[in-house]
């Protein structure tokens, strides 16, 4: 019998909150992470957070409470740490820091060894070196970011995928199901002719684990592709970006007699 591929899942809530992931569906990230048949052998969400505003605060005490007890539904283990107050002392500001990132960071190191592959979500740099340590060790890692993301970090990954193309993992106001004729997605304009006008957008349509067969012809790719022209952009994008994969667009997916169509693209995320 073949062995399943063991994945771990390691989260800086606060920090991907901040940066573009509010709203995220770790039920749907779960999924992504455990695509083709894996099995969870860690699923750890670092949450940081303010015990003096958790004592004087009432709703933001429930929120807290009901945000971990949903990802526990989902088998997260969630680390809690309050965030420490220290003064600076040239002048005399509160400075706010936490060592959460320390801690995840020394999570994945020392637990990486019964992983197969990682799932990182995190914006800091200084990750490099925890993702250059456990490739060391012969484990593949895959980074999950969303805004400000910094390139070297999307580089040192075996894969970096923006968390704004999965299908369901943030919302998208569309009264269609992703993907279907009428439905709202979120993929990049990887070709664009600026003297023909139009190009072509590549969106994920279905999680599996074909992820690097971005050819939308090939029958087992999960990935599709739509025309873009350029009167479908915003008035206020300047066209010249494109083409480009670090570029994130939300548009409306239309069938005519040619084919799918994006229309009312907007850009959604850029480094």
């Amino acid at each position: 019998m073949k062995r399943s591929t063991k994945v771990g899942i390691y989260i800086d809530a606060v920090d991907v909150t901040m940066n573009g992931g509010f709203g995220l569906r770790y039920d749907i990230l779960r999924k992504f992470a455990l695509r083709d048949g894996c099995m969870p052998s860690r699923l750890n969400v670092y949450l940081a957070y303010d015990k003096f505003r958790a004592d004087t605060d009432e709703n933001y005490l429930q929120k807290t409470n009901r945000f971990c007890e949903v990802l526990r539904d989902f088998e997260f283990k969630v680390v809690e740490r309050p965030i420490q107050n220290f003064q600076d002392q040239d002048n005399k500001d509160v400075v706010n820091k936490s060592l959460i990132e320390m801690e995840m960071a020394a999570d994945i190191i020392t637990q990486s060894k019964d992983h197969d592959r990682i799932v990182l979500l995190t914006n800091q740099e200084n990750y490099i070196y925890v993702v250059n340590a456990v490739q060391n060790y012969g484990k593949r890692v895959e980074i999950v970011g969303f805004d400000n993301v910094p390139s070297h970090l999307k580089r040192v990954a075996d894969l970096y995928i923006s968390g704004y193309v999965i299908p369901g993992l943030l919302p998208v106001k569309s009264a269609y199901e992703w993907g279907t004729v009428g439905s709202r997605v979120r993929g990049v304009c990887y070709d664009f002719s600026h003297n023909d006008g139009y190009g072509f957008l590549r969106y994920l349509y279905k999680i599996d684990g074909n992820l690097w067969i971005t050819d939308s012809r090939a029958e087992e790719s999960p990935y599709k592709t739509v025309f873009a022209h350029v009167s479908q952009f915003e008035s206020d994008f300047d066209t010249a970006f494109l083409p480009s994969r670090d570029l994130i667009f939300e548009f409306n997916l239309v069938k005519n007699e040619k084919g799918l169509v994006a229309h009312d693209i907007e850009l959604v995320s850029a480094p």
